[in-house]
């Protein structure tokens, strides 16, 4: 079958119809694409959004670096606390006034305080802590604060 004028006349139309069709539908998603607050090109609105990335990013930056000091400070701060209640005289009657607490920050770092309490008179000691123990002889109870308040 020879294709005629008309024929070609009519598939030509046809493709350039398609055609039309296909440029109006990229017009309208171009247009789409490019409509903004102020943005009037693509070329204003990829530079607003790079410098709202500089922004973003130095703000991580900023972040980051106060968590950095944070973490620093809450590694010295006092994270771990435990009390042990007992007596010390056995065999008398009584109950658990002494105590031995603990203080200890996440290094093993801090303090021991100890009551020991008596019908006469009240006793107190603190002994300082490095690394979860002290230059100072522990007692059972202040060993079982220690290990209480561990974190």
């Amino acid at each position: 079958m020879p294709l005629n004028d008309h024929t070609l006349i009519l598939i030509l139309s046809s493709g350039l119809i398609i055609l039309l069709g296909i440029v109006i539908y990229m017009e309208v998603r171009l247009r789409r694409l490019l409509r903004g607050k102020d943005a009037k090109t693509l070329e204003d609105t990829i530079v607003t959004l790079a410098k709202e990335m500089e922004s973003l990013n130095a703000s991580r930056k900023e972040i980051e670096n106060y968590l950095t000091l944070v973490e620093k400070r809450l590694r010295h701060a006092i994270s771990g606390v435990s009390t042990v209640r007992f007596n010390p005289f056995k065999g008398t009657s009584g109950s658990n006034q002494s105590f031995a607490t603990a203080f200890l920050n996440e290094e093993g770092d801090g303090v021991v305080i100890s009551s020991l309490y008596s019908r006469d008179r009240v006793s107190i000691f603190a002994k300082p802590l490095k690394g979860n123990s002290s230059e100072y002889e522990l007692t059972t109870e202040e060993k079982e604060a220690i290990t209480k308040s561990k974190v």
